[in-house]
């Protein structure tokens, strides 16, 4: 069977008494290909009445742009790199501001640094003074107390030289104790007892100070002189000061 034969064609109804029994029947007619001369595709716009639109028909009618005025483009252009070129300065504004910052906190914590090593030198260096200047008040009061005492109570030569032997061993033989020439009766009187006892020799010498004692013995010397003690009490605080001062020795009188 060829294409032809086989497409069907509609056909009218019957009438009459053909028809009436073939109302309920229904008839549909395929158009061949070839029997359709023109056609065009339904669009909604068919609705209202209008013609189909045909191609190309809304571009036409789209109005076409104004030209651009080369004044405002190029003002548009300026505008834009102004607000480029600030939002670009405030950036680098902030980071210089926080490199400054962080620069100045550091040139800062080494400045108080120095400043705070500086002061800890100072006050370390007025604590040693005022501690150097104590020790010399605190020693020229002690030395005025001990002369005052001496000038005051001169009998307390005999209870040095009654230590002084004591110190010194029993199996010491040849004892002799020197003294100023002027202590030479007291601690003759003092300690006469103690002398006699240990057989030793009291010898008046003007080369120990009043106040003091030197005892010299075969085994040994026990130097109990005024110069002797002093400096042993000068050294357990710091300080080498010899009994009598400079300004004493060039004055014999102030040390009198």
């Amino acid at each position: 069977m060829t294409r032809s034969s086989s497409r069907q064609r509609n056909v009218p109804p019957p009438t009459g008494a053909a028809a009436a029994g073939a109302k309920a029947a229904i008839y549909a007619r395929f158009i061949p290909r070839e029997e359709l001369s023109s056609f065009a595709a339904w669009a909604p716009g068919d609705l209202s009445g209008a013609g189909p639109a045909t191609p190309g028909a809304g571009a036409a009618a789209e109005p076409m742009p104004a030209p651009v005025d080369p004044v405002e483009q190029q003002a548009e252009l300026v505008r834009q790199a102004r607000q480029s070129g600030y939002q670009d300065g405030y950036r680098d504004g902030l980071v210089a501001l926080e490199g400054f910052k962080q620069s100045f906190a550091h040139q800062a914590t080494l400045q108080v640094g120095q400043l705070v090593k500086a002061i800890g030198s100072q006050l370390d260096a007025m604590q040693q003074e005022m501690a150097e200047a104590l020790a010399a008040t605190a020693l020229a009061l002690a030395r005025q107390i001990v002369r005052s005492e001496l000038a005051a109570r001169p009998e307390s030569v005999a209870a040095v030289a009654q230590e002084a032997l004591e110190t010194l061993m029993l199996s010491a033989r040849h004892i002799t104790l020197r003294v100023h020439p002027d202590d030479q009766p007291l601690v003759a009187e003092g300690a006469g007892e103690l002398l006699a006892a240990r057989g030793a020799r009291l010898v008046a010498d003007s080369g120990i100070a009043r106040g003091g004692c030197v005892v010299e013995s075969d085994i040994g010397l026990v130097d109990a002189s005024i110069e002797t003690r002093w400096r042993r009490a000068a050294a357990s605080i710091g300080r080498d000061e010899p009994w009598q001062a400079a300004a004493e020795a060039n004055d014999p009188g102030a040390a009198a």
